[in-house]
């Protein structure tokens, strides 16, 4: 997961970890929350596509989930 406080929003530091973690750690995947816009889009904007989606989280909770994959 990647959480940025508000107050930092909009200054890189969002895209300098995403792609630490893409260039450093092979991260290709991630699930993000639908129901989060922002976040989809941040995800989206960075070049990864929505390969699946689910109806729950990993906890069983209804928040569906969408997947995503720079592949």
């Amino acid at each position: 997961m990647l959480f940025i406080e508000p107050d930092y929003r909009g200054q890189g530091l969002g895209k300098a970890l995403l792609s630490y973690a893409v260039e450093h750690c092979q991260a290709t995947e991630v699930d993000v929350n639908e129901q989060n816009p922002q976040a989809v889009d941040f995800y989206l904007k960075f070049g990864f596509k929505v390969i699946g989606r689910s109806e729950l989280d990993g906890m069983g909770k209804p928040y569906p989930l969408l997947h995503l994959s720079l592949n």
